[in-house]
């Protein structure tokens, strides 16, 4: 019985029969799964300094974040963290895209990748937010203010770049059906919603008048921007999950994306309404009174509502990833979903209770802050196990079918 000799390269000059060396594998080939979705870790471990930095504790009768010194050196390793992360995603990112061009290009060409571009925008803000909040105490005050302002910038340009070109590509370049429909989809008109949240916090560093009350309109307007895209989306959503049933297993911790406009909208009215009087008193109107109350109020009567939403669906996406876990959901980037989402309840929270003084709205921004460090620990630790063994980067599994209902 004859037997075939292994292939082998040989020269192609005649009459030399050497062989040739094995083909050289491809250069940074472990980069060729760095996708857009590993912003979203950077996010979530940023989120982790913000919220803490913003528990509303004096309601409870406690000291400030800033003055208990165990939260506040937790926070600012968190934060530093993060802002280590963030240089070294950047950089395998860039190498994805000089290596693997052809992986990057069809990235932006799959309807369920090219979402995730707004994840970028997003890792920007947040750690810039996470720097003045947080990284204050380590770099000073003027440090501080200089990279967020940099940060801000950068992520609001390409979070409204993204919150336009995914769409159109959405439109005109991908083909989706409506079972298509995802969570995910929300990642790029979510990313103004942050630009929203966070840019108050530079207004008063800019110069009184015109660029303050620009900032702070501009916010408004990212706001509204946001939302209502926001509100197109999620009835196509539900709407897919009610008439195809449940997410793939590996697919279900995306169901916390919707908790991001949701808790990063009730942060960012709260936000703005506290930086109303350093934009309006020093511009026209002469009496910016009734303004500021009307911001004030808006935020009360606009935060509660959306917050009781944001529990509801909460507890349904817990459920559903109860269920998926029982059914052996696997670990991915997707876990990451499970922290900035959250998070963003935790501010939203927060900035309720300060408005209100309400201690109950106090203890559930500390019940959701203790979730998200739970939830950032697991994520944290399952992937830093992924790329020490070998398992993260690598290409992602292909979801299965969307699991019975009834089962």
């Amino acid at each position: 019985m004859a037997t075939l000799a292994p292939t082998t390269r040989t020269s192609s000059i005649p009459g030399i029969a050497a062989p040739l060396p094995p083909a050289r594998p491809a250069r940074f080939a472990v980069l060729r799964h760095v996708g857009p979705n590993w912003y979203a870790s950077v996010m979530g471990t940023a989120i982790v300094a913000s919220a803490g930095a913003a528990l509303p504790t004096e309601p409870l009768g406690l000291a400030s974040p800033a003055d208990i010194p165990a939260l506040r050196a937790a926070c600012v390793i968190v934060w530093a963290l993060s802002a280590l992360m963030l240089p070294l995603v950047l950089a395998a990112r860039v190498g994805h895209w000089i290596h693997h061009r052809d992986r990057a290009r069809a990235h932006l060409l799959d309807p369920s990748v090219a979402p995730f571009y707004g994840c970028l925008a997003m890792a920007l803000l947040a750690v810039g937010g996470a720097t003045l909040t947080v990284g204050r105490y380590v770099i000073g005050e003027s440090a501080a203010v200089a990279v967020d302002a940099v940060l801000f910038t950068a992520g609001t340009l390409v979070g409204l770049t993204a919150a336009v070109a995914v769409p159109y590509l959405m439109v005109v370049r991908h083909r989706v059906r409506p079972g298509d429909a995802s969570p995910v989809w929300l990642l790029p008109v979510v990313a103004p919603m942050v630009s929203a949240a966070l840019g108050p916090g530079l207004i008063p560093y800019l110069p009184a008048g015109q660029w303050r009350e620009a900032l702070l309109l501009a916010c408004y307007a990212m706001f509204g921007l946001s939302l209502l895209a926001t509100l197109t989306l999620l009835p196509l959503i539900f709407g897919r999950l009610v008439t195809h049933g449940p997410l793939p297993l590996a697919l279900t911790p995306a169901l916390f994306l919707v908790l991001g406009p949701l808790g990063q909208s009730t942060t960012a009215v709260g936000h703005l309404a506290r930086a109303a009087p350093h934009a309006l008193t020093s511009a026209p109107p002469a009496s910016p009174a009734p303004y500021i109350s009307a911001l004030d109020a808006f935020a009360v009567l606009y935060g509660v509502p959306v917050l009781g939403f944001a529990l509801l669906w909460l507890a349904l996406a817990g459920a559903m990833a109860v269920r998926a876990a029982r059914r052996g959901m696997p670990f991915s980037m997707t876990w990451w979903a499970f922290t900035f989402p959250v998070g963003t309840c935790v501010t939203g929270a927060a900035g309720l209770a300060h408005a209100t003084g309400l201690t109950a709205l106090a203890w559930l921004s500390l019940a959701l802050f203790v979730l998200l460090t739970a939830a950032w620990a697991v994520a944290w630790t399952r992937t830093v196990h992924g790329l020490v063994s070998g398992a993260l980067p690598a290409a992602p599994p292909v979801p299965g079918p969307a699991t019975a209902r009834t089962k």
